[in-house]
């Protein structure tokens, strides 16, 4: 048998010391203290080369040196070590079944591996990034409602945060650029007889959002482009269905101007606002499914299905257009509280409860939703989970109502599916969160991602930008996938007819064609217009030269539209990523100065690009008329 070391043990520097075969009856390769004393910690390893045939490295974990059980597994491998002394034919017997465990032993020694794995992603080290308190919206007076909503929504031009009011309900929408602290007279939206519960933007429209309250209604309102100067009361659609308040709302993701809602009537109803009517009293769809309060719904990416989960704790996913249930979960070891899409996976992921009241997320194949494929505890708070999903880097973030960390993952088509990457730690306990949409974002800082936070302890809306380390100041094309732009890819009636459509896609590079909210009707270039009006005939083509000397350039300028050029140069040099630059209030502090600057200077390179391209188009003009007159010459 293996003599252990002497006691105590004493913390000395290791060297290795080969006992021979005659002196252990096996080759072992032990670790001693040079002192020759000592006693074996836990966490010792012992390392035995097994000399019989095809012999294998056996490495195990001594808790107790004078354990037993290892020791006859050794001495097995000899072919009959595990006989006492005096006993040679019955350790003869015994070592033979004891010889096939050790070399099943050694079979499980070879396939394991004493290297932990590291999964290689670009996304392992992205951290959180508070705005500084100037870059913060200040006083903002946040609900204190204790609906389990959002409360805020965001876009390239607004940030909306539903507010308290007395005498119904309300909210703000307050620019982009307007850091700071608030004016406590700021103008409101305000229009509901109850508290407003939840608000969305319009995806394909920056300045139209809608709102769902508890006086059971749903309003749609246009914000003008200049900043509020006054309370608007005034919307431009009211939506009248429900007989109970309606506690959310949905844009859809693909089609334009439809709109679902979910009250408290245990009802979905889907909305076609493009009418004429200023005020729409039947839905085009009621989904009727569901036997309790709706908790929250998702589209999948291109809004042919629609998740719900509802108070009985069930997942469904239901077909919108005929109101009919795909798949049904019914699973009772997890309660789920959210439910959402997972892009192109075809997988669900929801936030809920596990049956110790543990906070916990499950995924779900969208196809199966008997048992989840995989759960995942993660504390015992109370709040409200909500997912975010980023589906262009495949990033999965998770935000708890009252926490003050945002935990993110990277979601993976194989096993394991939800790898855990690390966490944004913040002493600030946040009401609501609302996200930035991926055109909004600084990608020369390498941002993929912006919450923002309602701190409703310090009345604050604090930014919260996610960011991949990398020290070129470039465009990082593996980060920037192309990524769903803000142009509807169907119209309300092709959707409703059973059309499906994945949605547009859009690169953000800087200088690349951004697709516009509300896209202008195509313009006619010059060369086509010299194709339409430029017959065959020598006599068609004579007319070309007027009477009084006009040529035919002047010709094609007279019927080119200049709303194309002129006047969509106007506009556009007016505004500044949607903020008017004349009708703003002078610059008060140091840091509106520096606001004000930087976004004259944007206003300055852009005027320099469309200078380039009005150069470059007055070139192909020339070269152009050039042909034509090659050609008039020819007849």
């Amino acid at each position: 048998m293996l003599r252990p070391p002497p006691q105590p043990w004493t913390r000395r520097p290791y060297h290795r010391e080969q006992k021979t075969d005659s002196e252990q009856g096996l080759g072992t390769d032990k670790l001693l203290s040079r002192s020759g004393r000592g006693k074996l910690p836990s966490d010792y390893f012992i390392q035995v080369y097994n000399p019989m045939p095809g012999g294998c490295l056996l490495s195990a974990a001594i808790p107790h040196l004078r354990s037993g059980t290892f020791y006859r597994k050794l001495q097995a491998a000899r072919g009959g070590g595990g006989a006492r002394r005096g006993d040679s034919a019955g350790g003869a017997k015994r070592g033979a079944g004891a010889g096939a465990s050790a070399a099943a032993t050694c079979a499980a020694a070879n396939k394991m591996s004493w290297h932990p794995q590291y999964r290689s992603s670009k996304f392992r080290h992205v951290y959180g990034k508070p705005a500084s308190k100037e870059n913060c919206y200040d006083s903002v007076p946040i609900t204190r409602s204790v609906h389990d909503n959002h409360f805020c929504a965001v876009n390239p031009h607004f940030i909306a945060v539903v507010t308290e009011c007395a005498g119904g309900g309300a909210f703000l929408v307050i620019s982009l650029h307007q850091t700071g602290k608030l004016d406590p007279h700021y103008p409101k939206v305000c229009g509901h007889r109850g508290n407003v519960l939840d608000i969305k933007w319009n995806p394909f429209d920056d300045f139209e959002i809608a709102s769902c309250s508890e006086d059971a209604t749903i309003k749609i309102w246009n914000i003008p482009k200049q900043l509020l100067s006054r309370n608007l009361t005034t919307y431009r659609k009211e939506l009248v269905g429900h007989s109970r308040r309606v506690g959310l709302i949905e844009w859809h993701p693909t089609a334009a101007n439809i709109l679902f809602s979910a009250g408290y009537d245990y009802k979905v109803m889907v909305w076609n606002l493009d009418t004429k009517e200023s005020v729409i009293a039947s839905p085009v769809r009621t989904i009727s499914c569901h036997q309790d309060v709706i908790l929250s719904m998702s589209f999948n990416s291109n809004g042919s299905l629609l998740a719900t989960t509802c108070k009985d704790r069930k997942i469904r996913v239901v077909d919108p257009r005929l109101g009919i249930v795909r798949q049904e979960a019914s699973y009772k070891g997890h309660r789920a509280n959210k439910v959402l899409f997972l892009g192109n996976l075809k997988k669900l992921l929801s936030t809920g409860t596990s049956r110790w009241n543990n906070r916990q997320m499950a995924l779900w194949d969208q196809d199966n939703l008997s048992v989840p494929l995989t759960e995942e505890d993660l504390d015992g708070s109370s709040g409200v989970l909500f997912p975010f999903f980023d589906p262009d880097t495949s990033m999965l973030y998770i935000v708890g109502k009252g926490d003050g960390n945002i935990r993110y993952y990277e979601v993976s088509t194989e096993k394991p599916y939800l790898s855990y990457l690390t966490e944004y730690r913040s002493y600030n306990p946040q009401k609501g969160i609302g996200i930035m949409p991926k055109r909004g974002l600084d990608v020369s800082s390498c941002e993929i991602y912006r919450f923002y936070k309602l701190i409703t302890t310090k009345s604050l809306i604090e930014p919260v930008s996610m960011i991949v380390p990398r020290r070129s100041e470039s465009y990082q094309e593996d980060i920037y996938p192309p990524t769903a732009a803000a142009q509807p890819s169907l119209t309300a009636r092709e959707w409703l007819s059973g059309m499906n459509r994945e949605p547009l896609m859009m690169s953000l590079r800087p200088g690349s064609e951004m697709l516009d909210s509300q896209p202008l009707p195509p313009e006619r270039s010059f060369s086509n217009s010299m194709v339409r009006i430029s017959p065959g005939p020598l006599e068609a083509m004579a007319q070309l030269t007027t009477d009084d000397g006009q040529t035919a350039c002047s010709l094609l300028e007279e019927k080119t539209p200049k709303w194309g050029t002129e006047q969509q140069l106007e506009e556009k040099s007016w505004f500044t990523n949607g903020f008017d630059v004349f009708e703003c209030p002078p610059p008060k502090t140091e840091n509106e100065l520096l606001q004000m600057f930087y976004r004259q200077q944007e206003e300055i390179r852009r005027l320099r690009e469309l200078l380039i391209q009005r150069e470059v188009q007055t070139k192909q003009l020339e070269l152009e008329i050039k042909n034509l007159r090659m050609n008039l010459g020819q007849f």
